[in-house]
């Protein structure tokens, strides 16, 4: 066993290097990661215990096996216990302790990892900052304490939301006996009842927030309206649901619109002339807003034989919305438009987003450009951006783009097929070829779009042809957003990356385990890349297991974030990426096209220094923003699709397993897209254990069982439309699994088992 190291002496600071006389303990490491999240990097850790040499190689062996035995966990370029909180975090306050401090609770937390920690939050030195009260959501910096029966995590608060009235979203019902009772959105929250007297004007059917009046001894708690939203037959009522129990903001205050009207078009003075360059938007038919026009046309430079020229102009947002404005605080609140089935809730007012940024046809439309060379390999040889005033040239669908290269054009696209349209395809197959070269992260995986009828019920869900037109647009998108980092890194300028880790050894090493299941092996050691992923699901490409592999490579990638840190994208395979080409929907785009601003002497709507102090906060507050959207349109879906399946309880339907549980079965139906939940309970009258390395659920008895990705058909027993739940019943009998009939042993509980087991009884372990 190593020895540990004499620590720092106290009070020398966290960060003091340890004289190295012996190799620290792995209790040691895992403690310095515990006490220095900020400086908690491999080389961090090597500089605290003043390693050199092969005490550097042996630490990184150290740490791998750390992340193994599942005690530490790497978030971005730093190390982090496993259950640990993140260091920027979203909390809410819910009490005080015993000297009037205030204490919180993460508003995001994995139930795996036990209870969510509490934390201590301290105020600012010298009494400045925000100050929260209870019931508040705060963005803080956390950092974990030396233990004991105190909290264990302290936080500083960066910022505070918006102030929030504890309220439940419900709708009011009437019971045959005539009283009013509140059925809630979902099922975590409390039903009440309300008295006619505070129902403050709401019908039957309203969906409304209502306040705990008072608590019954006996029965349910009593209730008063406090709002009425509108009726649950309105065509827009299922994503109101969301918005408001998402606390998405939609309303934009009076200020920011009035400050919206009172902008004035940007002028041409200052900016190269683009008018003359025939860029074109491709969007989708019912887009409403066009942030992007591209053309292409072939290098003219005999040194670059068969390379292009690819021209990628943004709607220069910034020219309107300028920092500390009440359009910028507005827009940073949102982080980014919000895309439902039935409407957008926009980052923007529409008097920006649809109008003065929108690149319309035939219109003068500010923008930022950049133009490409690309070599006949699809290399990227140079870039350049510039300022600029351009003049679309068509406004374009993309079924309608696609139609034309096909041989089908229409009076927009005829007259531009050849001098536009083609050059754009060729261009895309030059830089088709860097992609492939690049091998990117391929995982097929369909997207499904919901079509509502008019009166804002499901009609029906397709899965949208993928064409070609789609890839053109995208691929161009990610070599702009490509430049925008690699100027701005080459000014050092700080800004905003759109950041994807490569997956954490532990997700790599469950991965693994499943992969074996299959009879499939994954390299340990070597940093992964997605190429070999794409050895992976080329192995099962059209076997039965295709979609079961591609789901779980799926799960086993890191969340995309933003951050001020470069980490790369590992699933786009490149070294620097930031977000560049939407600003009419998302902040962080915004904030790079203010950095580029102000690093190439554009104007002085630049970024401010104010602003590049506060990156950290705003990468978390977008981060968090971004989930809550996401979160906010699935459960928007969820509704519909259960509201749509209401009427056909006891319809058998052919679906896939989604997930696995201990407690049972996820299975989504394809056709719909929709997820519902089958209790290990109703399976039948064997004993099912849950196999974590196979995601799978065995017989005790028969061996049989489940696994993800299964297809299999189930019975719809019951509908929860407001909380968008769906019950199923299985009716497909369980499959033989490769292995032992008790191959429940493979999951690590198993193994405990088998351990305990072996023990003599009376003895003790060491």
């Amino acid at each position: 066993m190593a020895r540990r190291i004499p620590g720092a002496t106290k009070g020398a600071g966290k960060s003091a290097p340890v004289k190295a006389e012996f190799r620290p303990t792995k209790e040691d490491i895992v403690k310095y990661v515990a006490e220095n999240p900020d400086r908690a990097g491999k080389r961090e850790i090597a500089k605290a215990f003043s390693l050199k040499g092969d005490d550097r190689v042996w630490l990184k062996d150290v740490l791998r096996d750390l992340q193994d035995e599942g005690l530490l966990t790497k978030e971005r370029k730093r190390l982090a216990r496993v259950g640990a909180l993140p260091h920027v975090s979203v909390l809410e306050v819910f009490s005080r302790d015993a000297d009037g401090g205030l204490l919180a609770r993460p508003t995001e937390w994995d139930q795996r990892f036990g209870e969510a920690p509490v934390v201590s939050l301290r105020s600012q030195r010298g009494g400045n900052g925000p100050v929260p009260g209870i019931g508040d959501r705060v963005l803080a910096k956390t950092f974990a304490t030396d233990g004991g029966d105190g909290p264990a995590y302290s936080g500083r608060v960066m910022k505070v939301f918006e102030r929030r009235a504890e309220a439940v979203l419900g709708v009011l019902r009437q019971a045959d006996d005539g009283t009013f009772r509140i059925e809630p959105v979902e099922r975590r929250q409390p039903e009440m009842t309300v008295a006619r007297d505070d129902l403050n004007g709401a019908k039957t059917g309203d969906l409304v927030e209502v306040e705990q009046a008072s608590s019954a001894r006996y029965g349910l708690p009593r209730g008063r309206v406090i709002q009425v939203l509108g009726s649950l037959t309105s065509e827009k009522a299922v994503s109101m649901i969301a918005i408001h129990a998402h606390d998405i903001p939609h309303i934009f205050p009076p200020d920011v619109l009035a400050e919206a009207e009172s902008v004035k078009p940007a002028a041409a003075a200052g900016r190269e002339d683009f008018r003359d360059l025939p860029l074109v938007t491709i969007d989708p038919a019912d887009a409403k807003d066009h942030d992007d026009a591209v053309h292409a046309e072939p290098d003219a430079d005999v040194a670059n034989p068969g390379g292009v020229i690819v021209t990628v102009a943004i709607a220069d947002v910034a020219a309107y919305v300028r920092s500390g404005s009440a359009l910028d605080r507005e827009a940073l609140k949102r982080g980014n438009s919000v895309y439902f089935p039935d409407r957008v809730v926009p980052m923007l007012p529409e008097r920006i987003s649809n109008d003065l940024c929108s690149l319309r046809q035939g219109v003068d439309r500010p923008a930022l450009a950049v133009r490409m060379t690309f070599s006949a390999d699809g290399r990227k040889i140079r870039h350049g951006f510039h300022r600029v005033m351009m003049k679309s040239a068509a406004k374009l669908a993309y079924p309608q783009a696609q139609a034309a290269i096909d041989g089908m054009p229409d009076d927009a696209t005829g007259p531009i097929l050849e001098t536009v349209l083609r050059p754009l395809w060729d261009a895309y197959a030059v830089l088709k070829c860097g992609r492939t070269a690049r091998h990117p992260l391929e995982l097929d995986l369909p997207e499904r779009k919901i079509l509502l009828k008019p009166d804002g019920t499901v009609d029906r869900v397709v899965v949208p042809e993928r064409l070609d037109a789609h890839k053109l647009i995208e691929e161009f998108m990610i070599q702009a957003n490509v430049c925008a980092a690699e100027t701005l890194e080459a000014k050092r300028q700080a800004l905003v990356y759109r950041v994807h880790d490569a997956p954490s050894l532990a997700k790599q090493e469950s991965l693994r385990e499943f992969l074996a299941t299959l009879g499939m092996s994954l390299a340990r050691g070597a940093a992964l890349t997605p190429r070999q992923f794409n050895g992976i699901l080329e192995q099962v490409r059209g076997a039965d297991n295709e979609g079961l592999v591609n789901e779980v490579v799926l799960r086993s990638q890191s969340q995309a974030i933003y951050s001020p840190d470069n980490l790369g994208h590992f699933g786009l395979n490149l070294r620097r990426y930031a977000h560049f080409t939407s600003p009419i929907r998302r902040y962080a785009d915004l904030i790079v096209h203010r950095a580029l601003i102000g690093s190439l002497g554009f104007g002085n709507d630049g970024i401010t220094a104010a602003e590049e102090e506060r990156l950290e906060e705003i990468a978390g507050l977008i981060s968090a923003s971004e989930r809550r959207a996401m979160a906010a349109e699935r459960d928007t879906v969820d509704r519909l699709i259960a509201a749509y399946l209401s009427e056909q309880v006891d319809r058998t339907f052919e679906a896939r397993v989604s997930g696995v549980t201990k407690s049972g079965l996820f299975v989504q139906l394809p056709q719909y897209g929709a997820d519902g939940f089958i209790p290990v309970s109703s399976l039948g009258d064997d004993y099912y254990h849950f196999d974590e390395a196979a995601r799978a659920l065995f017989g005790d008895r028969s061996g049989k069982g489940y696994q993800l990705a299964d297809n299999v058909e189930v019975k719809l027993v019951e509908v929860a439309p407001l909380a968008g739940a769906m019950r199923f019943e299985m009716l497909s009998e369980p499959k033989p699994m490769p292995g032992s009939k008790r191959s429940f042993h493979k999951s690590k509980a198993g193994r405990r088992t088998r351990e305990r087991a072996s023990q003599p009884r009376g003895r003790s372990r060491r």
